[in-house]
């Protein structure tokens, strides 16, 4: 059944999941729905940055970090990235994910990164309704990854590139900010920053399944390129809302990483995505991360966070998701010595 179909066996892995919980398929309710308020992330026009004009710059950066502060999401437009690209970019994804689940699973496309669901899943709340290409950015340039999908090649070194940039320029703001001296650019690179390409194929029980699990990026900051079709939530004011689309603009989120650098500061917001009963999703994300021995540390004392390096916050992470199926993240590395004033 899956050798020709696009889709990979999530039904029969949904399936195992509430059998292996020791409930009945048919006793699992999937009627109940939850009326959500939907959110409009804060829109910041980044052409303040570039166009010589100081108080225009001042706002522009201004507003960068207090909704880094304040809600740990927000979406840029005139970003610098070309909407012909992004396009481009979203019609060679689809390419990929409609071939047969048996080419993408077994074919070692793009450095051999396909994963869907989630194979440490216990129980149907742990498993995620997606598929997805984790692709390392110093691999994209190898023509060997791209198999029968040579026109990839060339957009998607393109697109890496300029989100690359882009990363680096609000990271930059984010350091700035702080009052840091430090370069991001020395420690993130093609060498140690990811593409993830995502489709969450249409599901017969949404909305109560997860196209993705409720989590925080592992990373500095994540540039998210989605579609028109919704599902991202987050969690804002201890209650989950819903992101409004917007295909005009490019989402930016703080990760865990900027988190524990700027001593809670900016904050790693937890956030999940729901999948469509009737149409499938497609988004890309970009991850800023550091080398495996970067340090992360407080900007200031005393300090929220230990010091510990990227290696061992990944370490930490695939230790807790392979005992609990869960990530824990940040509260591992809390500093017990901190006083809150």
């Amino acid at each position: 059944m899956y050798a020709s179909s696009p889709n990979p066996p999530l039904l029969a892995n949904y399936a195992q999941l509430v059998c292996r919980s020791a409930e009945a398929l048919g006793d699992v309710d999937h009627k109940a729905v939850v009326v959500m308020e939907e959110c409009e992330l804060p829109l910041i026009d980044l052409g303040g940055l570039r166009n010589g004009n100081e108080a225009e710059k001042a706002a522009c950066v201004a507003a960068i970090c207090k909704a880094s502060s304040e809600w740990g999401f927000f979406q840029v437009v005139n970003h610098g990235i070309s909407l012909d690209l992004l396009r481009l970019m979203r019609r060679e994804q689809k390419k990929l994910f409609e071939s047969s689940f048996e080419k993408k699973s077994t074919c070692g496309l793009l450095n051999n990164s396909y994963r869907w669901g989630n194979q440490t899943a216990t129980n149907p709340k742990q498993l995620s309704w997606s598929e997805a290409f984790h692709v390392p950015l110093i691999k994209i340039s190898e023509e060997a990854c791209y198999g029968e999908f040579y026109s990839l090649r060339g957009v998607m070194e393109e697109y890496a590139g300029e989100m690359q940039r882009l990363a680096k320029k609000l990271a930059s703001v984010l350091v700035s900010n702080m009052g840091e001296g430090k370069e991001v650019d020395k420690t993130c690179d093609e060498s140690t920053c990811f593409l993830r390409l995502n489709r969450y194929p249409v599901c017969p029980y949404a909305p109560e399944v997860y196209g993705l699990v409720p989590h925080t990026d592992s990373d500095f900051l994540t540039i998210l390129h989605q579609d028109e079709v919704g599902g991202l939530q987050l969690m804002k004011d201890s209650k989950w809302v819903a992101v409004k689309p917007n295909q005009d603009a490019l989402i930016v989120n703080i990760g865990d990483l900027f988190q524990a650098w700027s001593n809670d500061i900016y904050k790693s917001v937890e956030h999940k995505v729901m999948v469509n009963s009737k149409v499938e999703r497609y988004s890309i994300a970009y991850f800023l991360c550091p080398s495996g021995d970067s340090v992360i540390s407080s900007y200031k004392e005393p300090a929220v966070y230990k010091k510990f390096t990227f290696g061992e916050y990944r370490s930490q992470i695939q230790q807790d998701v392979k005992k609990t199926g869960q990530k824990v993240g940040l509260p591992r590395f809390l500093n017990w010595n901190h006083q809150t004033p």
